[in-house]
Formats: structure tokens, sequence, C-alpha cells
């Protein structure tokens, strides 16, 4: 059975897609804080799929974090066939108002470890010939974010890296795909103090199980770029008709 390491396992769009290549009949490494939690969710995929699941409770969000957590696959001879890095935070508000701590985690957290597992596991898929990254970005990679700057930019840099990787694993038998949901029914929005931004009362969010399911779809076909929703897909594809002044206050009248 291939083996499928999932960051963020234990919510959201990470236990979803955790349950879908479980169906497909993936071994799994499930990877997130609480230990408790993630042994639960083993167990549970274990016994419906009868799988073999490893839990490893990881804070990729310190200094390290993804380098030991590889350290730890090797030590253990997992072979990592399917990356997911989902894991990711955020932070609402202005600039020179947000906590400047919790910046920094997100860029580690974000960017760091995402950069620093791929780093790591890419080498031997494409040793191997066979493998696939799916690295969640977001829709707000495709725009700058005012009230979010920092969250944005980092998705900014998820899909550059990723959309750069696909070019340069073309005809590896390795697929790098990148996973740009919108607004998306998870506990993102509270958990980034986004309660009062003006998105979540215009936007219709998808539900979670069909975001996961076009990453999972998408990422086993190779496809470079997914974007689910009829309107996200819209949304994105206008931004070249907008200037980048425009495309600022729009954003800002949307997050405020």
């Amino acid at each position: 059975m291939p083996l499928a390491l999932v960051t963020g396992a234990t919510g959201g769009i990470g236990l979803v897609i955790s349950g879908l290549l479980a169906e497909r009949k993936h071994d799994l490494v499930l990877v997130a804080r609480r230990a408790a939690e993630l042994e639960r969710i083993a167990e549970s995929l274990r016994t419906t799929h009868g799988i073999t699941v490893h839990t490893i409770a990881s804070d990729l969000g310190t200094v390290g974090a993804a380098e030991s957590l590889a350290d730890a696959l090797a030590a253990r001879g997992l072979a990592v066939d399917v990356l997911v890095n989902n894991a990711g935070i955020g932070q609402y508000g202005r600039y020179v108002e947000t906590d400047a701590a919790q910046e920094a985690q997100m860029v580690q957290l974000n960017v760091v470890a995402l950069t620093t597992l791929t780093k790591r596991l890419l080498p031997g898929m494409v040793q191997r010939r066979r493998g696939r990254v799916l690295n969640v970005a977001s829709t707000a990679a495709f725009f700058p974010g005012p009230l979010m700057a920092v969250y944005y930019a980092t998705k900014a840099y998820v899909l550059s890296l990723s959309e750069a990787l696909s070019e340069e694993t073309a005809g590896t038998g390795v697929t790098v795909t990148a996973l740009c949901p919108g607004p998306t029914a998870t506990g993102f929005q509270a958990e980034s103090g986004m309660q009062t931004s003006r998105l979540l009362k215009l936007s219709s969010m998808l539900p979670v199980e069909e975001v996961a399911r076009q990453g999972v779809l998408g990422m086993l076909a190779g496809r470079r770029v997914v974007v689910p929703g009829v309107m996200n897909k819209g949304m994105v594809a206008m931004r070249r008709l907008v200037p980048t002044a425009l495309q600022l206050k729009l954003v800002k009248i949307a997050q405020g």
C-alpha cells in the first residue's frame, strides 16, 4: 500500500483528506499537536479501512519540528509516497497591531515546515519515480491581503513554490499540486480571529468534504493547481482584469 503523510490531520481539510486516502487504501502517517486525538482518529481509520496508521504528535509551528519529524520517519524506515502539507494558521488584523510572535509562528508553520518536509521527502519520491505532493494554499495566494497581510503572503509562497516544483518534477513520476480553497466550513475562521470579517458574511462557504475531495482528486490526477468552487474559480480568473491598486482596496473592504 502507498504511504501518505498528512499534517494538521485532526481537523478540517486534513482530517477529511486522511479519510479519503484511507478509503483508497493508503497507509497513513498522521501528524498534529494533540497525541490523544491523533490516536483516536488513527484507531477509527484502522478499524474502518484495515490500513496501517502511524501517529506522530508534533507542533510544526516550532523551530526544528519539521526536521525532527523527517528524522523520525527515517528512523522508523517509513518511505512516504504521498505528502499532504495541510497544517497552517492565520491571523486577522492590521499589521501594526497584530502579534509578532504569532506571525513568526505562522511563517514557521505555513512556510518553513512545509518547505522543510517537502525538501526532505521529495528527493526519495523522485528517486523511486513515484509520488504525490499536495500543498494546501488558498485563494488568498492570488491576491495581496490587507488585514491578513502575513497570512496572504505565506499562501502566495506556497502557491509559487508548488507551481515551480510541479515543473521541476515533470517527467519524474512525481507530481506537485497546490490546493487553493476559498472560505471553507472549518474552524479556521474562528481560530484566526476573522469572526467580524465582512468576507465571511459575503461568502458562501464550501463544505470541507467537497474541498478535500477536489484536492485529493486533483492531486491523484497530477493537476498543478486546484481551486474548488465556481465562485472561487471566477474570482481567481477575474483578478487578471483588475489592477493591483483596486485589488488592494477590494480585499481590504471585504476583510474589514
